[in-house]
C-alpha cells in the first residue's frame, strides 16, 4: 500500500513506533535521564528541576500509549486477517472460528476448552503410542 493511502495518524503513528523501538532511542533517553540527574547538584535538586523530568516524561508516556494503541490494533487486525485466510482456505478447518474475536468470553472459554480436551488426547495417544 502506498504511503497515500493511508491517513496521517496512520503513518505518524508507523514512523513513531519504528523509531521509538531503536536501541538507539533506548540509549538517547537512558542518557538524558543520567544528564538530568547528573544536573541535580547544580540546579539543586530544587522543584523545578524535579517538575522539568515528571512532566516530560508524563507527556510522552501519555502520548505513546496512543501510538503503541494504534499500531498493536493494526498489526493484530492485519494478523486476523491473514489467519481468516489461512483458516478459510484448510480442508476441515472449523470455519466458524473466522469470527472468533467477537465472540463474547463464555464462548470462547468453550471453544478453548475443547481444543484442550483435543490436546490432552493427542498426548494421550502419542504416549499410548511411545509406550
Amino acid at each position: 500500500m502506498s504511503q497515500g493511502n493511508r491517513s496521517f495518524f496512520t503513518r505518524l503513528s508507523q514512523f513513531v513506533s519504528h523509531w521509538a523501538g531503536k536501541p538507539q532511542i533506548f540509549v538517547a533517553a537512558a542518557s538524558l535521564i543520567v544528564l538530568w540527574a547528573a544536573s541535580g547538584p547544580i540546579f539543586g535538586f530544587n522543584d523545578t528541576w524535579q517538575l522539568v523530568i515528571n512532566t516530560s516524561t508524563t507527556i510522552i508516556t501519555f502520548l505513546m500509549v496512543f501510538i503503541i494503541q494504534s499500531s498493536q490494533n493494526r498489526d493484530t487486525a492485519a494478523m486476523q486477517i491473514k489467519l481468516d485466510e489461512l483458516i478459510s482456505k484448510l480442508d476441515g478447518a472449523r470455519e466458524e472460528l473466522l469470527d472468533l474475536e467477537d465472540l463474547d468470553e463464555g464462548r470462547i472459554e468453550k471453544i478453548r476448552q475443547e481444543f484442550e480436551k483435543t490436546a490432552e488426547r493427542a498426548r494421550a495417544k502419542a504416549r499410548t503410542e511411545a509406550n
